[in-house]
């Protein structure tokens, strides 16, 4: 259980790991009465959600992250761009070639090659669209995202009891949340009419 070197029980660290995203879900859903309002509050319920399951079940939390990608997918398709600037192309380019699909599915054993590809997939398109979408910010919270995912896999392999792989997870996985929740939420405010 990571309890952050806490001395609480078991089901406070849990709380405790999904209450960072959770309150960024909470702050969105109050951003406007859009649907992509309501989607990105779910994607951010969904995360928070996934944070906590993954203490319990690393498959049944992954698969939560995977059925928020899927919602964030809808949100940036909704809100795709016809021409994306050079630097947003560039980035979507940098980050899934080397890091999604090289070290994260090499990286993990045998038995985990499949299903990280298969997760990877997921976080690949999702990654993509926030990439095309009209929320540079998110793209960057995006690319964050996928950075922390791929040293949580390199934790499998080649970084094993690497101290330092913790704090980079977590700071890389909720900076990335935040650049989501403030990049499309700030993007909406303009456009906050119930669909």
């Amino acid at each position: 259980m990571a309890s952050w070197a806490l001395p609480i029980p078991d089901w406070a660290a849990m709380a405790w790991k999904g209450m960072g995203v959770g309150l960024l879900a909470t702050w969105a859903s109050r951003q406007g009465s859009s649907l992509d309002h309501g989607l990105l509050a779910i994607v951010l319920t969904l995360g928070a959600t996934a944070d906590m399951v993954l203490e319990l079940n690393f498959v049944a939390g992954a698969a939560i992250f995977a059925l928020g990608h899927v919602v964030a997918i809808v949100l940036y398709y909704r809100n795709r761009m016809a021409n994306a600037p050079l630097w947003q192309r560039l980035l979507a380019v940098v980050v899934v070639v080397p890091l999604l699909w090289g070290p994260i599915v090499r990286a993990v054993p045998a038995d985990w090659q499949v299903p990280v590809a298969v997760y990877s997939l997921f976080l690949t398109a999702m990654f993509l669209m926030a990439a095309y979408s009209r929320f540079p910010l998110a793209a960057v919270g995006a690319a964050l995202f996928a950075i922390s995912d791929s040293l949580i896999f390199q934790r499998m392999g080649p970084l094993e009891g690497a101290q330092w792989a913790d704090f980079a997870i977590w700071a890389t996985y909720f900076a990335g949340q935040a650049l989501i929740a403030w990049g499309v939420a700030t993007k909406l405010d303009s456009r906050a009419v119930p669909d």
